[in-house]
């Protein structure tokens, strides 16, 4: 249960880093409310992951998935420019992700 908690967590993660970037410095309320909505949810369900996971490994996931998908999110809407090289280093992020799973 830990692990989908955290999972979620993560894309809550991008949900509310995406939302702090179209807040315009808190002046926009939409995407303040999301983001601050978002984080909330992100931040609990982290604190529940680590109740039984390690720290290290529930943070550099919980990190790792919000990181990635907001990453992927921004290329996939134009944000960002999209590589063979950034999608390289994408992929070896979420290699070592599952990696700290699977040896976990």
């Amino acid at each position: 249960m830990a692990w989908i908690v955290l999972v979620i967590s993560g894309c809550l993660e991008t949900v509310w880093a995406t939302a702090l970037a179209r807040t315009e410095g808190f002046t926009r309320l939409v995407p303040s409310v999301v983001f601050l909505v978002a984080n909330v949810a992100s931040m609990v369900g982290l604190a529940y992951a680590m109740r039984t996971l390690p720290l290290g490994t529930a943070y550099a996931v919980w990190v790792g998935i919000g990181a990635t998908l907001t990453v992927v999110y921004a290329m996939a809407t134009g944000a960002e420019p999209m590589s063979v090289v950034r999608v390289l280093l994408i992929l070896g992020l979420i290699g070592c992700i599952v990696g700290l799973k699977v040896t976990h």
